[in-house]
């Protein structure tokens, strides 16, 4: 599956088959939390949330490409990211893209 932010891949022809969007709500634990709020004190990155995003934007991300794959794209383009929280300690991960399929 070829995924890309362009929303054009140069010198191909695509047949566009629709938009397709997959997203996540995940949420912090009471270790993660304490973690956090003790790094928050002495500064830096607060690995703990990164690996939280980066589990929400792989998995919002892997459903995006399910659902391109059922309508028998072999791409996306304009492919994008956002992110919100839906209530404290909650994140929503929403990855959307139109499917594509490269003739």
């Amino acid at each position: 599956m070829i995924i890309t932010t362009c929303d054009i891949i140069p010198g191909q022809e695509v047949q566009v088959l629709g938009l397709v969007r997959g997203n996540v709500v995940t949420s912090k634990h009471i270790g993660r939390d304490l973690m956090a709020g003790l790094k928050s004190i002495a500064g830096g990155e607060i690995k703990s949330y990164t690996d939280l995003m980066n589990e929400g934007r792989n998995t919002a991300e892997q459903r995006m490409i399910d659902e391109a794959q059922r309508l028998g794209a072999n791409a996306i383009v304009g492919a994008r990211y956002a992110s919100a929280s839906i209530m404290e300690g909650t994140q929503e991960m929403l990855a959307y893209g139109t499917a594509v399929k490269l003739l």
